[in-house]
């Protein structure tokens, strides 16, 4: 049978009386619209695995392989013992934003989650930018779709293993997200229409774009706005760092730029960015040593981190200046395993933050100045876990080194979600 990933998918009836155009954002003057294709998003292995992966048991498979950390992760992280306390993410809703999705996405999750033992998953998938096409429709690229569909399910098995009560949310868009302008504004208009609705209360985002693939610097910031009006609707977004190392794509073709780039959105200071760790466990999840950052030797490439050329530095970054000897904004903010890449950082940390809403009864909103202005200072008192090793220099660019207490290459470190969860709470009010 040939696969369609999203064939069997219409949009929701939520959407009646919605213009799917999308609106919420256009491309500045001067962006190309007769350029050649820009290259392809930089999947992660484990995402690229699903291409050819076509029955929700080859998928569950692919799980397995890429995930093999889980379920140990929420022992890992100790999200177990907030479940034991009745805090399982239950109330919370937290959505992936992705292009095109994978329309067998709850039965994937609901089938891996049978043999791990989590609970059958509260999954549902909107369209909020449009009817996403098959990928084997004309003009849709089938193994990018494919490796789209890989990150849908990557995403939410990574939300469901730490918020296994917590609603999760697919906003499917239908153009592919590459480099450049390029299916982003499907993108922001997916979050506006989240917003509009208050359907979410975090939003995650495994994907990126070198700053220096926009027309320019200031053109980014077009796309902000639905970002600030999440971010005022009182919605906590996340997002991955990137597998670049301290560099990242260009815009046309293969190859990483020769020098330090940043990407976006993780370079956005309304968004909350994952950088990717290593956990080294035991078969019950206990760490046999410290974590440290991902990198080029042992996972084949380096978790993003570095310096915006767009964005200045955020006042809640102030106390750390000293430290990135910059007045731009640094990221990541934290970090979590990212061995599968930091698209799996940033929905492991949105599992989290659900864990967060349900304790806190409401919606958490911006929480980076409460990382860094209380969190953070705190350390380990705080369930802030730090990394002191490990590098990410790659593709020949110097990259940033872990060090004692914050630092660029993993921002505060990692989590203690037991401690972290209910600080953060306390910190809010």
């Amino acid at each position: 049978m040939t696969f369609r990933v999203r064939s069997a998918v219409r949009p929701m009836t939520l959407l009646a009386g919605v213009a799917l155009a999308v609106t919420a954002v256009a491309a500045p003057a001067g962006a190309a619209t007769n350029a050649p294709a820009p290259s392809l998003h930089h999947f992660s292995a484990a995402a690229k695995s699903f291409i050819g992966a076509h029955t929700v048991a080859d998928r569950v498979a692919k799980l397995d392989a890429a995930m093999s950390a889980l379920p140990r992760e929420s022992v890992a992280y100790n999200a177990t013992k907030l479940w034991n306390q009745g805090i399982t993410g239950a109330g919370a809703t937290v959505t992936t934003l992705v292009s095109f999705g994978d329309d067998q996405v709850k039965q994937v999750l609901d089938e891996y989650s049978q043999r791990h033992g989590l609970p059958p998953a509260n999954v549902e998938v909107l369209q909020p930018s449009g009817s996403v096409p098959a990928c084997t429709d004309p003009g849709v690229d089938t193994a990018t779709c494919e490796s789209w569909g890989g990150e849908t399910d990557l995403d939410v098995t990574m939300m469901h293993a730490m918020a296994p009560n917590a609603k999760i949310i697919v906003a499917a868009t239908p153009v592919a997200e590459t480099q450049g302008f390029t299916g982003l504004p499907e993108m922001m208009n997916a979050v506006d229409y989240l917003t509009k609705h208050k359907l979410t209360d975090v939003i995650s985002m495994s994907f990126g774009t070198t700053e220096e693939n926009f027309p320019s610097f200031q053109s980014i910031k077009t796309l902000d706005p639905a970002l600030e009006r999440a971010s005022k609707a009182g919605i906590t977004m996340v997002a991955s760092s990137g597998d670049d190392g301290p560099t990242g794509g260009f815009l046309q073709g293969p190859g990483n730029y020769p020098y330090r780039v940043a990407s976006w959105p993780a370079s956005d200071p309304r968004v909350t960015t994952l950088g990717g760790t290593q956990l080294h466990l035991d078969s019950t999840g206990a760490r046999t040593k410290p974590d440290d950052l991902v990198n080029v030797a042992d996972n084949g490439f380096g978790e993003g981190a570095g310096l915006s050329k767009a964005y200045a530095r955020p006042a809640w970054q102030d106390s750390v200046k000293k430290i990135t000897g910059s007045k731009m904004r640094s990221f990541p903010d934290i970090s979590m395993e990212g061995v599968s890449g930091t698209s799996q950082s940033a929905p492991l940390f949105a599992g989290v933050l659900a864990l967060a809403v349900q304790a806190n009864h409401a919606k958490l909103g911006q929480i980076n100045p409460a990382l860094y202005e209380k969190l953070g200072p705190k350390g380990a008192k705080a369930g802030i876990v730090d990394v002191t090793t490990g590098d990410n220099s790659q593709d020949g660019v110097e990259g940033f080194t872990a060090a004692p207490g914050f630092d660029i290459a993993s921002g505060w470190g990692t989590v203690d979600a037991s401690v972290f969860v209910p600080a953060l709470v306390k910190a809010l009010r």
